[in-house]
């Protein structure tokens, strides 16, 4: 196992300076952020251009990275697959094989999307619709040598009423993508304030993990008494705040990264750990975001036998 972080967390900072940065912090691999340059979207960045990646500029990412003693774990590119607007949804799907064609050029193993889904529908509908879109995909990945993972973020922020907008949030929902030949990217933190056990729920999983993501969260148990799970109902300017739980780097919320690690070793899992920066207490500053990936590091490192 190795350890890395995701660069999303530094969108105005340069692959380069990032790569830097992680070979002095002791980290072995990046999971680069592959957004299309025109996105402009919360938690989005991007530091590698997928859609005009050639041979020769694939060549000499992966050199440069190598040079520091660095590896590309996986090109990250996380949207909705299942849009409600045909032509946006169309997009995202086309930019998906555009990371797999890059992923395939870079020798890079695995590119990270969502599920996703259109809230107007049930979740049975989305399934379905989702079984008539990612066959291709998966097809393509297959044939460029690359797995496609999914992340199990719940992406309440794009329902509008805070419910899963990523259909990928629970292990029923896991078999059923297993079932469409699709891995998993697992990220303990969302199980957590959905009530589901990372640990348990990872242990019979992790030789479907092709990718695994580190970011914690702290609960605040007495505002959920008042908001419930899906979160503030009556005023909530800013769809991603629930109100009683958020985001931490590793080290600092209530996962229990000693026996997630544990189990990701015992079940085989010899991937990449990669922190996804999204703490807003050691956020808002380039310097606050490198101290708050430092401090994963130390948490990690450890756990993670260099």
């Amino acid at each position: 196992m190795k350890l890395g972080f995701l660069t999303a967390c530094l969108p105005g900072r340069s692959l380069e300076d990032i790569a830097s940065f992680a070979q002095r912090q002791g980290y072995e691999a990046l999971e680069v952020a592959a957004w299309p340059r025109l996105a402009d979207r919360p938690f989005t960045a991007s530091h590698l251009d997928a859609a005009a990646m050639t041979k020769d500029r694939a060549q000499e990412t992966v050199g440069r990275l190598a040079e520091q003693g660095l590896e590309i774990s996986s090109l990250s590119f996380y949207d909705n697959n299942l849009h409600p607007d045909p032509a946006e949804r169309s997009a995202v799907n086309a930019h998906v094989h555009a990371c797999i064609d890059a992923a395939r050029l870079l020798g890079v193993p695995t590119v990270g999307t969502f599920i996703g889904r259109h809230p107007g529908r049930t979740v049975a509908e989305n399934l379905r619709e989702a079984e008539e879109i990612f066959p291709d995909l998966v097809r393509h990945a297959d044939d460029a040598g690359v797995k496609l993972v999914i992340e199990n973020c719940v992406m309440e922020g794009w329902h509008p009423d805070g419910y899963p907008g990523n259909l990928a949030y629970s292990p029923e929902l896991w078999e059923w993508m297993f079932s469409l030949g699709l891995y998993l990217n697992f990220d303990p933190s969302h199980l957590v304030w959905m009530g589901i056990d990372p640990v348990d729920a990872l242990r019979p999983y992790v030789e479907r993990v092709a990718h695994a993501q580190a970011k914690d969260i702290e609960l605040f148990p007495e505002r959920r008494n008042r908001y419930g799970y899906p979160g503030r109902a009556v005023n909530r300017p800013d769809p991603w705040d629930t109100g009683w739980w958020r985001y931490r780097v590793p080290g600092l919320g209530q996962v229990d990264w000693q026996r997630i690690v544990d189990v990701l070793y015992e079940g085989g899992f010899n991937g990449v750990l990669s922190v996804e920066h999204e703490d807003p207490v050691w956020g808002g500053t380039n310097d606050r975001i490198l101290t708050g990936l430092r401090i994963a590091h130390q948490t990690l490192r450890p756990l993670v036998a260099a």
